[in-house]
């Protein structure tokens, strides 16, 4: 593990994170796999620093990608 993730914390961990998805143009799920591998770090480790924000980013994926069932949206509500 770098000197630098001895000392990593939510904001760290998000702006990481951010940083990967917008430079490697690659999904929140993807980059912070990416992260712990470039890092020598298990992802079950990283649970811990991964903030509200980058969670519901990463549910939103999933939801798009069919992983999780889709809430119930406003507009839908009114159709049914």
């Amino acid at each position: 593990m770098t000197i630098e993730l001895q000392f990593l914390n939510k904001n760290r961990f998000t702006k990481l994170v951010e940083n990967a998805v917008f430079d490697l143009k690659i999904s929140y799920m993807d980059a912070i796999i990416h992260l712990c591998d470039k890092n020598d770090i298990e992802l079950e480790d990283i649970n811990k620093f991964i903030s509200p924000i980058i969670k519901g980013k990463i549910e939103a994926e999933a939801m798009g990608l069919n992983f999780l069932p889709k809430t119930n949206s406003l507009d839908s509500a009114f159709f049914e």
